[in-house]
C-alpha cells in the first residue's frame, strides 16, 4: 500500500472511538441544518395563511421523498465502494467508483424527473391531494424535481469527503444549503411576493449551493473523482446497484411504518395524532446524532474492511453501539427532566401530554436500539451484505410494527402502539447486532491461517501400520 493510500485511509489507526464521536457530531450538525430549514420553510408557508399551501408541500414532500431515496441509495454506494477501496490500498479504483456513481446519478435523475411529470396528477392523487392542494402540489413538485440530479451528484460527493474522512466539509455543504434556503424564503415569498413558488425556488438555489460547496473539495482537495467514462461506467454498475438497490428499498421502508402507526394512533382522536405530531417533531430534533450514524460510521467500518482489518471492523461497529449508548442516555435524562416545559411549550393537554411524557420516558431510552439497527445497516452496506439491510429495515417497519402496535393498541391505547412500535425495535436490533457478528465472524476466520499439518509424518505414521 503506498503512503498516498494510507494517508487517503484515515480510518485505518487511531482511536475508533475517537473516530466515531467525530463523524457522528459533524454528520448531525448537517442533519439539524436540514431539519431546521424544513421546519423554518413550514413556518413561513403557514405565515401565508392558506392551508392549502401547508398541505400542498406536505403531498409534494411524501412524493419527493421517493425520489430523494433513489439519491440516497446511490449516495450510500458511492461512500461503500470509496471507503472499501481507500482501505484496501487502491485509490484509482475509489476515485473511478465515485465518477461512476455521480454519472449514473445524473442519468437517473435526468430519466425519474421526466417520468415523475409526465404522471405527476396521477401520483399526486393517489397520495389523496385533489381540488386546490392537488393544483399548488403539482407546481411546487414542477419547480423542484428537475433538479434531482443536481441533488444526487452533491450527495455523492458529500458521501465521498465522508468516505475519505471529511465529515467537515460534507456538514458544511449542507449547513450552507440550509443558510442559502432560510435567508432566501423571507425574500422570495413574502419580499418578491412568489409565494408557495418562492419556497420552491429557495429549494433549488440550495440545492445548487449544496452541490458546489460539496463537489468542489471533493475534486480539487481530495481528488476524488477520476474522468468519467462510460465504459467504465457500464464495469462499474453491477457493484454500484448491488448496494444502491437494496438501500434504496431500505428507505423506503421507513414511511410505511410510519404509515402503520398514524392508521392506529388516528382512531383514538385529534389529541393522539396531535401528539405524534410533536413526537415527530421532537425526535430528529433530540436524536440527529443517532440518526447520523449510518452516514458515519459507514466509512470507518468500510475502510478498514478493504484493509482486511476485521478485529478493527468489529470494534468499529461495538464502537458505534457504545455511543449510541452513551448519547441516548444523556438525551434521555435531558427530555425527562425538561418534559413538562416541553409538554407546555405546544400547550398539550390530555393525550396529547400522556403521548410526549412518554416519548420523554421510555421511549426515548428505547432509541437506543434504533440506533442500533442504524449502525448494523451500515455495516452490511459496507461489509458486502446490503440486503441483510434491507430485510432488516423492512422487518422492522412492517411485522415488527403492526404486530406490536396492534397489540399494545389493545392492551393500553394509544401508548400502547407507540410502545409496541417500540418493542418490535427491541427485536429487530437484536436480531441484527447478531447478524452482524456473524458476518465479522466470518470474515475474521476467513483469514485465519490454516493449522499446519507434516504430511510427510502421517504418511510414515499410515504406513507403519499398514492403513
Amino acid at each position: 500500500m503506498s503512503n498516498q493510500s494510507q494517508t487517503e485511509a484515515v480510518f485505518l489507526s487511531g482511536s475508533l472511538m475517537r473516530h466515531v464521536t467525530r463523524m457522528s457530531l459533524t454528520t448531525s450538525i448537517g442533519l439539524m441544518a436540514i431539519f431546521a430549514v424544513d421546519f423554518v420553510d413550514m413556518v413561513f408557508i403557514s405565515m401565508l395563511g392558506n392551508d392549502a399551501l401547508a398541505a400542498a408541500v406536505g403531498y409534494a414532500g411524501t412524493l419527493l421523498f421517493f425520489t430523494n431515496a433513489i439519491n440516497i441509495g446511490l449516495s450510500i454506494s458511492a461512500g461503500a465502494l470509496v471507503a472499501r477501496e481507500l482501505g484496501a490500498g487502491r485509490a484509482e479504483q475509489a476515485r473511478h467508483y465515485a465518477s461512476s456513481v455521480a454519472v449514473l446519478g445524473l442519468i437517473v435523475g435526468l430519466v425519474v424527473p421526466v417520468l415523475v411529470l409526465l404522471n405527476l396528477s396521477h401520483l399526486l392523487s393517489l397520495l389523496g391531494a385533489e381540488g386546490e392542494v392537488l393544483r399548488l402540489a403539482m407546481r411546487y413538485v414542477s419547480i423542484i424535481l428537475p433538479t434531482m440530479c443536481v441533488m444526487s451528484i452533491a450527495m455523492a460527493a458529500m458521501a465521498v469527503l465522508r468516505a475519505r474522512g471529511d465529515a467537515r466539509r460534507s456538514m458544511m455543504a449542507t449547513i450552507y444549503g440550509g443558510v442559502v434556503n432560510a435567508v432566501l424564503d423571507p425574500i422570495l415569498i413574502f419580499a418578491v411576493g412568489l409565494g408557495l413558488d418562492g419556497a420552491a425556488i429557495a429549494s433549488v438555489l440550495a440545492r445548487l449551493c449544496m452541490l458546489a460547496a460539496a463537489l468542489w473539495p471533493a475534486l480539487r482537495v481530495h481528488q476524488g473523482f477520476a474522468r468519467p467514462s462510460l465504459k467504465q461506467v457500464a464495469q462499474d454498475l453491477r457493484p454500484v446497484r448491488a448496494i444502491a438497490i437494496p438501500a434504496v428499498l431500505t428507505n423506503v421502508a421507513t414511511p410505511i411504518g410510519n404509515a402503520i402507526v398514524v392508521r392506529e394512533i388516528a382512531q383514538y382522536g385529534t389529541d393522539a395524532v396531535a401528539g405524534m405530531a410533536v413526537i415527530g417533531r421532537l425526535l430528529p430534533v433530540a436524536f440527529s446524532v443517532i440518526f447520523a450514524l449510518s452516514g458515519a460510521i459507514g466509512p470507518i467500518i468500510g475502510q478498514n474492511f478493504g484493509a482486511e482489518k476485521f478485529d478493527r471492523v468489529r470494534t468499529a461497529f461495538l464502537a458505534g453501539i457504545k455511543f449510541t449508548g452513551l448519547y441516548v442516555l444523556g438525551m434521555a435524562a435531558i427530555l425527562f427532566l425538561l418534559r413538562a416545559p416541553i409538554a407546555d411549550l405546544f400547550a398539550a393537554e390530555g393525550e396529547t401530554r400522556v403521548l410526549i411524557y412518554l416519548f420523554c420516558g421510555p421511549l426515548a431510552l428505547a432509541s437506543f436500539f434504533n440506533g442500533v439497527i442504524f449502525v448494523s445497516n451500515a455495516s452490511f452496506n459496507n461489509l458486502g451484505h446490503p440486503v441483510y439491510s434491507t430485510w432488516i429495515n423492512w422487518g422492522r417497519h412492517t411485522v415488527g410494527t403492526w404486530v406490536f402496535a396492534t397489540i399494545g393498541s389493545n392492551l393500553a391505547g394509544a401508548s400502547g402502539v407507540l410502545l409496541g412500535q417500540a418493542f418490535g425495535g427491541v427485536i429487530f436490533a437484536l436480531i441484527s447486532w447478531v447478524m452482524v457478528e456473524r458476518v465479522v465472524g466470518r470474515l475474521r476466520r476467513s483469514l485465519a491461517p490454516e493449522p499446519f499439518v507434516d504430511q510427510g509424518r502421517i504418511h510414515s505414521l499410515f504406513g507403519r501400520r499398514g492403513w
